[in-house]
């Protein structure tokens, strides 16, 4: 059974095989989780971004689905990048959401990866209320991981966000 870690700090610094980063579209870097991501990772991520840009994804990732390249200089194996849809009041998105977690999974299964860090995934910019965001992700977790998969870590910014998680692993377990 795969365990599942919380951690409040930061997940630039989290010594995994792969570390999930909450993307945007363009796959060329932004902010918050993908703005750390791209700079403490260097140059590297950028590059294999872009060739992924000038292939397959053109137009992008398109939300709900993932893909990994090299973490570069982070501590980690490799990054898995998925596009979080963003909240809305008028229209359930909660399945692209869950499809962020699994979709990751599934790339880093298809890397061997044994242990796997997530950030709290569209919870930031892209405005999904936190209880929501954590419950989805600790559900999705706990339902889809590839059994090959040790740990998901999930690497919580900050204490809020860190209990929120909290209460959702309390509430699915």
């Amino acid at each position: 059974m795969t365990v599942i870690t919380l951690v409040q700090g930061d997940i630039t610094e989290q010594a995994v095989d792969v570390v999930v980063n909450a993307a945007n579209s363009s796959l060329l870097g932004g902010g918050g989780v993908d703005g750390a991501i791209h700079r403490r990772g260097g140059p590297a991520i950028l590059a294999a971004c872009r060739a992924l840009r000038a292939g397959h994804y053109g137009k992008g990732l398109p939300t709900g689905q993932a893909v990994a390249t090299t973490a570069g200089l982070l501590p980690a194996g490799h990054v898995v990048h998925t596009v979080g849809p963003v909240w809305s009041s008028t229209d359930d998105r909660s399945a692209l959401l869950a499809s962020c977690y699994r979709a990751s999974l599934r790339a880093a299964a298809d890397l061997n990866a044994r242990t796997v860090a997530f950030p709290a995934i569209s919870t930031g910019i892209y405005g999904w209320p936190m209880t929501d965001g954590a419950r989805t992700a600790i559900h999705t977790v706990r339902t889809s991981t590839p059994p090959s998969i040790e740990e998901v870590r999930f690497v919580l910014f900050d204490e809020r966000a860190y209990e929120a998680f909290a209460a959702a692993v309390a509430e699915e377990f």
